[in-house]
């Protein structure tokens, strides 16, 4: 099983970017603490939202990035 973030801009739009992760996590805990951590950076680069998927099924979203 994969578990991937999509990166959504405020208006639910995708966002990508060379500069963006493309990050794919082993388990949806991994998936979490990853973006636990990093929540600010994206934001900084103009991810407003994420939406969780485990092998391209959506699990969960969007959550809000905001401070």
């Amino acid at each position: 099983m994969a578990w991937a973030w999509r990166y959504e801009n405020a208006d639910s739009a995708v966002v990508e970017s060379a500069e963006l992760p493309g990050e794919s996590f082993p388990t949806q805990a991994d998936a979490e603490t990853w973006i636990g951590e990093t929540w600010r950076e994206l934001l900084g680069a103009g991810v407003a939202q994420v939406t969780l998927f485990e092998d391209g099924r959506e699990v969960y979203g969007p959550m809000l990035l905001k401070e």
